[in-house]
């Protein structure tokens, strides 16, 4: 008997602590995206898009999609599931154009289940004052996520960020959150990254603090309240591990367990680990869905699993965020796009090929850039074919141009292509401006994608139409541009003279968001590239505004010319040959017309020739330091002869 009862004894201790320990592990899921941008449909194009159908259609994305993953995650967890984002929910597609009324963006991912998102810089692209209209519309939403942002400056001095402000103070935005499911506490941050920052110019007089500093601050008060800190990052990684900052940040701050990043749509199929701190991000637009597995066993965190989930046509999109989304696009018809004549769904061209958009001269670049040259040619009295230019950079294009099953493209995936912004009048869609410049201005201009461009990234790279460009990347940065040309295919081209001398000015048109970095060039050079916007009579202008184009003379005030616009209005231009009403993209915009030219050479002529002062500057210096090298040699040799 008690033989028997001490061997009862121990299985019922082995019982017990197996138990015990199981009872101590608990398993978390986290499923996170970022950057969505608006994107509630599949593309491209949106109407390939069958979310009630399976392996039909080759598009990527979709919020139907998206809420169906989640809902199975959910089903299949036997734990508590956390929904978040890492910021740019906003600017995208058709379906911003009402989100400061409507907040379409946040009331959906209410409805999927996001449990917090962050504020990206594409949430300040309609200014303090359009972010606040967009937290009050969505305050009535039922379910709506956390709102967070931890770094986050009002000015002291400008009035124009107090309604921001206000809405902050009553709780739409706070900077941290702690959600608790199933006894666990996370505790939840938001940040703005520098580069983030940097992007974001229509955020003023709303400034961002130290990324660094602030996360310290916002672990130091979590560390006491949460079982699990999370970092929502719109910061991003970069292939350079001195500018990813999510990495420098894990490396920096102790105690942060996870790191969700955004901005830089990295593409990632595991996470990064850094300092203890798990690091994920997942691309763009909807196209990727992330989900990690976690334990917490006895204050320690462990992951367990990753995966990447592509968001594509082996889902079957969610029926009821299906039908929100399609009273969205109704609303958007009738309350936007039918006073623009147009529809969500309007077939607006033909095409045989795609048009897509790379880090080089590209078909899309080149379409995009001659619409805004087109648009300046209709609007103005005083177009020149070989004084003027335009100009778009890859970062204000977000989506390439498929002609999909139907070989059409349809206005939802046209405004895609370019459709971030606000007007000086507060209507949405950057407006066009035209300034004047000098010939080695232009090559000035022309050199951030030879220069600025390799260092800062794709976003830089600039599309041009009215000129032809041979740059050698050999050469010294800030003086690579070789040869240019102004004119267009039916003009013909003219060679420009770019010297100091020649102070004949060229017009140049870009979007208001774009022209607002020639100052961050200018500093970022040293003034090197330094640019001065001018009127037609060569003053300069000390405010964009007054530049921008006004498509309406005849009317009072400045009707703006919008950049999602001139590509409507190209498209119209274009020959019908089928008689059915519907223009047909020419075939020239299938492949590249060498308008930017890379001539790569290290011959000492080709390595002067037509160069700045930069470069005489250079071998001056480099002679100058040569000269010294010598004489020393020639001391110490000298010296020892004696």
């Amino acid at each position: 008997m008690n033989c028997f009862m001490k061997y009862l004894l121990i299985l019922m201790s082995v019982f017990i602590c197996v138990n015990t320990a199981t009872a101590n592990e608990q398993t978390i899921s986290i499923i996170h995206t970022n950057d969505l941008h608006s994107h509630f449909l599949g593309f491209s194009p949106n109407q390939d898009y069958t979310p009630k159908t399976l392996q039909d259609d080759d598009t990527t994305g979709g919020y139907a999609r998206i809420a169906t993953m989640i809902k199975q995650i959910k089903a299949q967890s036997n734990g508590p599931v956390l929904v978040l984002d890492g910021g740019d929910f906003l600017m995208g597609s058709f379906f911003h154009l009402l989100a400061r009324e409507k907040a379409f963006e946040l009331e959906l991912l209410g409805k999927m289940g996001y449990d917090a998102v962050t504020l990206g810089n594409h949430e300040f692209d309609l200014k303090p004052k359009g972010l606040a209209q967009i937290l009050y519309a969505a305050q009535n939403h039922e379910n709506r996520p956390a709102i967070l942002g931890s770094n986050i400056v009002f000015s002291e001095e400008s009035t124009e960020d107090d309604t921001l402000e206000q809405a902050f103070l009553k709780g739409l935005v706070t900077p941290y959150v702690i959600i608790e499911k199933e006894g666990i506490k996370f505790g939840i941050f938001g940040l703005m990254g520098l580069d983030a920052a940097e992007k974001s110019p229509f955020s003023k007089p709303v400034s961002f603090s130290d990324p660094v500093a602030a996360a310290q601050k916002m672990v130091t008060i979590l560390k006491d309240k949460a079982d699990i800190i999370i970092c929502l990052s719109h910061s991003g990684l970069d292939k350079n591990k001195e500018k990813s900052e999510d990495e420098l940040l894990a490396q920096k701050v102790d105690g942060i367990n996870v790191i969700i990043s955004g901005h830089t749509h990295t593409k990632m199929e595991a996470p990064i680990t850094i300092n203890n701190t798990l690091i994920v991000q997942t691309w763009e637009y909807g196209k990727q869905m992330g989900h990690i597995q976690l334990t917490l066993e006895n204050q320690r965190v462990q992951v367990t699993d990753y995966q990447a989930i592509p968001i594509d046509d082996k889902i079957l999109g969610d029926r009821q965020i299906s039908e929100a989304i399609k009273t969205y696009e109704d609303q958007i018809d009738q309350e936007v796009l039918k006073k623009n004549g147009l529809s969500f769904r309007k077939t607006v061209a033909q095409t045989e090929f795609d048009l897509k958009l790379a880090e080089e001269e590209s078909p899309l670049g080149n379409f995009l850039a001659d619409s805004i040259r087109f648009a300046v040619k209709k609007y103005s009295e005083d177009f020149n074919p070989f004084a003027d230019v335009a100009i778009i950079a890859n970062g204000v294009i977000r989506d390439n141009l498929l002609k999909g099953k139907t070989n059409t493209i349809q206005a939802c995936d046209l405004f895609r292509a370019v459709p971030l912004g606000i007007g000086l009048d507060g209507s949405l869609g950057y407006p066009l401006i035209s300034m004047y410049i000098t010939p080695l201005e232009l090559k000035k201009g022309v050199e951030i994608l030879t220069s600025i461009h390799p260092a800062k990234g794709s976003d830089y790279f600039l599309q041009m139409a009215g000129i032809k460009v041979v740059y050698n990347p050999r050469r010294i940065m800030f003086d690579r541009v070789t040869d240019i040309w102004t004119g267009d295919d039916e003009s013909g081209y003219k060679k420009l003279d770019f010297s100091k001398a020649n102070k004949t000015l060229i017009r140049v048109t870009a979007d208001i968001y774009n022209a607002t970095f020639l100052k961050i060039i200018g500093g970022y050079t040293y003034n090197i590239l330094e640019i001065i916007p001018k009127d037609k009579n060569g003053n300069p202008i000390d405010n964009l505004a007054s530049a921008v184009i006004d498509r309406d003379r005849e009317q009072e005030g400045i009707q703006e010319l919008k950049e999602w616009k001139a590509p409507f209005e190209y498209l119209r231009s274009f020959e019908d040959n089928n008689n059915d009403g519907i223009p047909e993209l020419p075939e020239k915009y299938s492949k590249k017309l060498g308008r930017i030219v890379a001539a790569p050479s290290l011959n000492p002529v080709n390595l002067v020739r037509n160069s700045t002062w930069v470069t005489w500057s250079a071998i001056g210096i480099l002679a100058f330091s040569l000269c010294i090298v010598l004489a020393v040699v020639m001391l110490i040799r000298k010296k020892f002869k004696h």
